[in-house]
């Protein structure tokens, strides 16, 4: 299996450029204003439009209201919808477009359930839990704690080019997710460690390819 990989937090063209040129499958644009990787609404949809075509561009919610929402992707044209706060089915899913959700483990065990309560989402990010934090933490799941997805896995948290392997041989997902793991400050991107951090994805592929991988129970 191929590990998609998406570079979340680009804020400028300079990097989305990078990041497409590394080979990330997918873009992701943070309309969160407390971030510090947020982006605007007429600059996100500049990005969108630079976005060559076959790699995924990912909008990024937290707690938007429907008004908010809307009013973005009117101008944005965002293939994919990533909603990392407190929504709820029912919202993810009312705008008409593919989504993600984006859910903070606290405690391995309780994943099962929180996937179920988005049947309509088509993948589940997994990310750290701190508290009042959305998001972009560098906190790390316990990886071998996490139970089989159900469905797409996209996995974030604390990934940097040095520990990807490892978390790909360990859970196995359909994706990976990074943003402060390939910056140099908050908010601009490491062409360098953007590379890295293909080339230690695409090196996981091939040891799973090759049977050198962690069976999941």
């Amino acid at each position: 299996m191929v590990t998609r990989i998406k570079i979340c937090g680009l804020t400028n063209a300079e990097d989305l450029r990078s990041a497409v040129a590394a080979g990330a499958d997918a873009v992701g644009f943070n309309m969160y204003p407390a971030s510090p990787r947020f982006v605007g609404v007429d600059q996100v949809a500049a990005l969108c439009r630079q976005t060559p075509v076959f790699v995924t561009r990912v909008g990024l919610f937290v707690n938007h209201s429907r008004a908010e929402v809307e009013a973005v992707c009117s101008q944005a044209e965002f293939d994919l919808l990533q909603f990392h706060g407190d929504e709820d089915n029912a919202f993810c899913a009312s705008f008409g477009r593919p989504f993600i959700k984006a859910l903070r483990v606290a405690d391995p065990a309780s994943v099962g359930s929180l996937i179920a309560a988005f049947p309509d989402s088509r993948g589940i990010l997994l990310d750290a839990h701190v508290d009042g934090v959305y998001g972009g933490t560098g906190q790390v799941i316990d990886w071998g704690a996490l139970p089989a997805a159900g469905k797409p896995l996209v996995l974030a948290g604390g990934l940097t080019p040095e520990n990807v392997g490892q978390a790909i041989l360990t859970v196995q997902p359909w994706a990976v997710d990074v943003s402060g793991g390939v910056e140099l400050t908050r908010g601009r991107k490491d062409p360098e460690r953007i590379l890295e951090f293909v080339s230690a994805v695409r090196s996981a592929d091939a040891s799973l390819i090759t049977g050198e991988q962690v069976v999941r129970t």
